[in-house]
Formats: C-alpha cells, structure tokens, sequence
C-alpha cells in the first residue's frame, strides 16, 4: 500500500532540515545551504505519505482503499485558520509544543498548506511541507509539531483507527510504550540519513 499513490508526490510533500532560528514558526526555515530531504528518508523514519485527488476526496477510490487496507474507520474535517478555529492563537501554540501520541497521527491536506515537523534519530528537525492532495501519516510515538506556513490555511481530514483519542503528550514522555515502540522501530536500527541533497 506505501509504493502506490506516488506519481507526482513531490510536487505537493516537500521536506528539508531546519535551521536553529526561532523567528516566526510559519516561515521556510532553511538551513544555509538548503538540505532537502526524500521521501525515502522520511519513510526510514516512520512517516508515510500518497498523493490523492483532492477535488474529489468524497468519492476517491484511492482514499477508500487507503482506509480499508489500514482500518482508518473514522474520518472528520478540520479547518485551521483565525477565521475557523476557536481560540485560534492557543490552539496554534499548543499544535506547535513538542508532542507524541499514543496512535498515529493521519492528515489528508485538501486545502490550503501547512508544516509537520519531525525530528530524525540524531534529534535534527525535518520540516515537511504538505500542500493540496498530499496524505501524510506520522507513526505512533515520533516527536513532532505543526504550524501553519505562511498562507495561514490548511483544511485537513483527519483519520483514526477506531474512536479518535487526540491527546498530545508533550515532550519528554519517553517512558510511553508508544515511545519506546518507535525508538526500538526507528531509532536504534542505526538509519543514517544518506538521501539528503545539498541546493
């Protein structure tokens, strides 16, 4: 199921390392020179992704047989901008703390844009960027954070296995078996990150 839904990926999931800057959280945040990063890399650490039509999510067949192969039973919409989403500037905040989760963590982009921001086994942030049509899953257990960009808007489905339990544990909760499931997965398996590009 990973290898399909991947013509075009690139073209809506970009990632990159980040700089220390800690300037406004919804710009690029480029390291100097630019270090992009693959897809490929990002699937070493546990993350996932598709490209699906997004201008017709309702009926896509794509999504349906995405769901069904990984049990995604619960589906709901998300609008994250200041004009939709009560208490806006906490919420954006609180999306921004370092977190895990005890499930995975299941965004359909089909609107709009927005960062998720993982870190690699070196502790390192990996900024990727999500655009219209990009399917992103962040496995149970990895640190991350999101952020709008600078268009401030993203409307996003959500996905869950079963009842949708959305509590963030923020950083550091290693003790978690989610946690520990994912360093002894991803972490400990010594993955050196050679798919990284210098622009």
């Amino acid at each position: 199921m990973e290898n399909e839904f991947q013509e075009g990926k690139e073209e809506v999931i970009q990632a990159w390392y980040m700089d220390d800057n800690e300037e406004d959280q919804r710009l690029h945040h480029h390291c100097e020179p630019k270090q992009f990063v693959s897809i490929d890399r990002l699937a070493e650490l546990g993350v996932i992704s598709w490209r699906l039509n997004a201008d017709d999510y309702e009926n896509d067949d794509a999504l349906k047989k995405i769901r069904e192969a990984r049990d995604y039973t619960y589906m709901d919409i998300c609008d994250i901008c200041p004009e939709k989403l009560p208490n806006y500037d906490a919420k954006i905040k609180s999306f921004f703390e370092e977190h895990l989760h005890t499930d995975e963590e299941i965004r359909y982009c089909i609107a709009g844009s927005g960062y998720f921001d993982v870190r690699d086994e070196n502790e390192q942030w990996i900024r990727i960027s999500v655009k219209k049509g990009a399917m992103i899953v962040l496995p149970a257990g990895i640190y991350h954070r999101f952020t709008l960009d600078e268009n401030n808007y993203i409307k996003a489905l959500r996905l869950f296995v079963g009842e949708p339990v959305w509590t963030p544990y923020n950083r550091p909760h290693d003790h978690l078996p989610a946690r520990k499931w994912y360093v002894d997965a991803f972490v400990k398996k010594g993955t050196v990150g050679k798919a990284v590009e210098a622009v």
